[in-house]
């Protein structure tokens, strides 16, 4: 178990761009069992969690859910089965000493921010996780009001900054014992766990001491501000690299309470992993391939534009749905990788050039992984809160399914919408009704000027119409759909109909699978060009013999 992780929604921490699935999967990843997400004062991570949860779950029983959505959601359902998740929080208590409190997963996140009011934290600072957040409740009674709430109490990394019990701490003896001896306080979270000798944290609160006679159980916890382990460093750590080994019955929060408040010493122990075949991430994301939020990169340099490159992908995840970037690898799995032969100048130099080139600021996680013996870099990219992102002022580049291109006036309009725009609510279809695809391209309308074939796109994916398109102006998946429809139209005489809608064509490359489809409307015909199989859904999946998905 690790019972000490904080998330995005802790001010101080070092990964911005980590999301939390990115955290359950590396929890899984280091094959623990459970964590708990406990923020500075704020139970918001927990809480932004759930209800991307609940979101996803919501569009599921609508029908909505991309094949991306669906991935995710498949991938929630999986890690929370296989990783028990906990709520908590990390409390400043007064003279900055700090407590966790950690819940079961079936108390209300409200019963948990109404505790940290009663702890006395601010209402205008519940959301920020901070560490500081003023005068706030004193120790004995954060353990009490914790335990009295039903929660588990531990005096957060006792033996260090912060802690109840660090030394050097002018403090007087009979509050220094109550801090460490009260009955509500379950276990002490202490970082010299796996030291041996006379002076470690646990020898002192072995109850051998006349002062300190109730023995205390202690445990180890990463207090991981970051997903991985920062390189050359021994305090910045991540998810799972310091963790504590518990004997269970079963894995639950209740089995785990039980064992912190009872008296057998023996049923936690630091936990020593087995040297085992890690897990090849990277090797898995290009077996994935490339997507609208992952892609390749087996050079950086300036030379070659292999730098640009890299900052037009940055530049389009942050101004569509965010992504991943990993550097020294290709998109193929069966190609060896090239790594990087110095990651960390490497991560500096991309690191600059975002700083120096894209605005407005962008933060960005940068890491090193191994895959095959070879060191590579992952950039996870943010969905930018303040669009759109530019490149030296003025080049602004999207993500258009699996490909980056420089976005035209309208995307531009739709990005400077999305800063201010309320959320559009999901809705129920209408009885009877088939939806278009959601992925690929509409043409929706055409216009003849002085010769020239002036396009309306409708991209399926988000509904973002884009005007003034030309056979010469257009991306990729725009261009195909343009030299579709002037130079092949389609005649809906040809077309084997079921019911009102058709397969157009079918075209397979490798293992990817596209498909222009056509739809009858109300006497018109609407034709869908570069739909894949994430766009999929209902009677179109019967139609192409895909199973439906809803």
């Amino acid at each position: 178990m690790d019972l000490h992780l904080h998330t995005p929604a802790s001010a101080d921490y070092q990964e911005p761009a980590v999301s939390y699935i990115d955290i359950l999967r590396q929890a899984g990843n280091k094959g623990l069992d459970i964590i708990a997400f406990t923020d500075h004062n704020t139970v918001a991570g927990y809480r932004a969690m759930m209800e991307e949860i609940a979101q996803l779950e919501l569009l599921e029983q609508l029908g909505r859910l991309r094949k991306e959505e669906q991935k995710r959601l498949r991938e929630y359902r999986r890690l929370r089965e296989k990783v028990l998740v906990l709520p908590g929080f990390e409390f400043t208590a007064t003279f900055g000493f700090h407590i966790l409190g950690i819940f079961s997963p079936q108390t209300d996140v409200r019963e948990l921010e109404f505790l940290l009011r009663r702890l006395n934290i601010p209402l205008e600072k519940l959301d920020e996780g901070s560490a500081e957040v003023g005068a706030t409740a004193d120790v004995l009674t954060a353990y009490r009001t914790i335990a009295d709430a039903g929660g588990i109490v531990i005096a957060a990394h006792a033996n260090s900054s912060n802690g109840v019990a660090m030394r050097g701490f002018d403090f007087g003896g009979q509050t220094r014992i109550a801090y460490t001896q009260d009955l509500n306080l379950h276990a002490l979270e202490v970082t010299d766990l796996e030291k041996k000798g006379r002076r470690t944290t646990a020898r002192f609160f072995d109850g051998s001491k006349p002062e300190y006679p109730r023995r205390m159980r202690c445990i180890q916890g990463s207090d991981a501000h970051r997903l991985a382990r920062a390189a050359g460093g021994q305090r910045n750590l991540g998810v799972g690299d310091r963790v504590t080994e518990v004997l269970l019955p079963a894995v639950s929060f209740e089995a785990l309470k039980e064992v912190l408040v009872g008296n057998d010493f023996t049923r936690t122990r630091p936990y020593r992993p087995s040297a085992k075949m890690p897990f090849d991430h990277v090797q898995a994301a290009r077996e994935e391939g490339v997507s609208i939020v992952q892609d390749f990169h087996v050079r950086f340099s300036q030379r070659g534009g292999h730098l640009y490159a890299v900052l037009s992908d940055v530049c389009a995840f942050a101004n569509t749905n965010g992504g991943t970037l990993y550097i020294g690898v290709s998109a193929d799995p069966n190609e060896a990788p090239a790594g990087v032969s110095n990651p960390r100048q490497a991560i500096k130099t991309i690191r600059d050039g975002i700083a120096r080139h894209i605005t407005p600021p962008l933060e960005v996680s940068a890491d090193v992984l191994e895959t095959q013996s070879k060191k590579v870099i992952q950039v996870i990219v943010p969905r930018g809160a303040d669009p759109p992102y530019a490149i030296d002022d003025n080049k602004i580049y999207v993500r258009s399914e699996s490909e980056t291109g420089l976005a035209v006036r309208d995307e531009i309009v739709n990005l400077v919408r999305r800063t201010w725009a309320p959320p559009q609510r999901v809705e129920e279809p209408k009885a009877g009704h088939v939806e278009p695809p959601r992925t690929g391209v509409e043409i929706v309308a055409t216009e003849e000027r002085q010769g020239n074939l002036y396009h309306t796109m409708r991209d399926l994916r988000n509904g973002n119409v884009v005007k003034n398109v030309t056979r010469k102006s257009a991306r990729k998946l725009w261009h195909y759909a343009i030299t579709q429809k002037e130079d092949h139209p389609v005649d809906p005489d040809q077309l084997h109909w079921e019911g009102d809608i058709a397969i157009v064509r079918k075209r397979e490359r490798g293992e990817q699978v596209r498909y222009d489809l056509a739809q009858r409307e109300n006497g018109r015909l609407r034709v869908y060009y570069g739909v894949t199989d994430d766009g999929i859904h209902g009677p179109w999946a019967r139609l192409v013999g895909m199973e439906a998905e809803g």
